[in-house]
């Protein structure tokens, strides 16, 4: 496969992403939508396993590794479902912009990684700055704006934890196995709160909301995290990471032609100044040293 189509897919899936979530609870229920896409995904990836005869591992490692994966992507994904009927799906996309960050926050504390320098902390001050921006503006983003804002950065939170536990735990797995353990742990899990806080299976599913859970199982669950490791080993980690900077400002126009989401200037600015923040806080250092040399 072609490195710079595989990384044109892993832009467009994570820039889709939030307004395909939007959509995928409409009608239905948000509930009802993380649940079936995380079944679905979690069927595809076992399938996906046994037509590449591939077996799932079953050392203490690789347990710890799908529990930790699982519980995190069962506690963002429902954060952040929850909180997309409340703010623009390209909100979404610039809030996430701050896992870079406060993975970093978490890795220097419990895997004792590289410290907090001045510009890592310039640019934390910049995306706090910009996220203070959009906080102001949760008025005109509509009444619940902020607590979704709020469900967003908890999501945030919950994915960097599991993200520094899967790196803690080391077992250097395959990502279609990670990935499928993990959906294996999270699926029943989704089930068991969708059954316990809603379980009437809905009425009338529209087209639209069939066809977000169909693309979020198949393209979003399984397909962009297969691309996204493909991409990754094969260019350097700062390249691919590139993507992040891409992928809120065209997930914001994104919702803007195809949903009608009205972004205020202002959230442009705080947008702007996040999106700088996380920049000179991945690579404000290295430059810093290039121009030493």
């Amino acid at each position: 496969m072609s490195v710079p189509a595989a990384y044109l897919g892993v832009l467009l899936i994570w820039a889709t992403t939030p307004l395909a979530i939007k959509w995928s609870g409409e009608g239905v229920g948000f509930l009802f939508g993380v649940s079936a896409r995380m079944t679905l995904g979690a069927l595809l990836g076992s399938l996906l396993m046994t037509v590449l005869a591939r077996q799932l591992s079953w050392r203490r490692e690789a347990v710890l590794t799908y529990l930790a994966s699982g519980l995190g992507i069962y506690s963002g994904m429902l954060t952040v479902y929850w909180a997309a009927q409340y703010i623009p799906s390209g909100l979404i996309s610039v809030l996430f912009g701050f896992t870079p960050i406060v993975t970093g926050l978490f890795a220097a504390i419990w895997l004792r990684e590289s410290a907090l320098t001045p510009l890592r902390l310039a640019g934390i001050g910049l995306g706090l700055a910009g996220l203070a921006l959009i906080f102001g503006t949760g008025g005109e983003l509509g009444e619940h704006a902020v607590v979704g804002i709020a469900g967003v950065l908890l999501s945030v939170v919950c994915f960097s934890l599991s993200s520094v536990w899967v790196k803690a735990i080391g077992a250097q797995l395959p990502a279609l196995s990670a990935v499928t353990g993990g959906l294996l742990i999270a699926a029943p899990l989704f089930l068991l709160t969708w059954w316990l806080f809603d379980g009437q299976w809905p009425e009338n599913i529209p087209a639209r909301a069939w066809r977000a859970i169909v693309y979020l199982g198949i393209v979003g669950s399984v397909l962009g995290y297969a691309l996204f490791y493909y991409v990754l080993r094969h260019l350097e980690a700062s390249r691919v990471m590139l993507v992040t900077l891409l992928t809120p400002v065209l997930a914001l126009l994104i919702g803007q032609i195809f949903n009608g989401e009205r972004i205020a200037p202002v959230v442009w600015v705080g947008t702007c100044c996040i999106l700088l923040g996380m920049a000179v806080h991945q690579w404000g250092d290295r430059l810093l040293q290039a121009k030493r040399v």
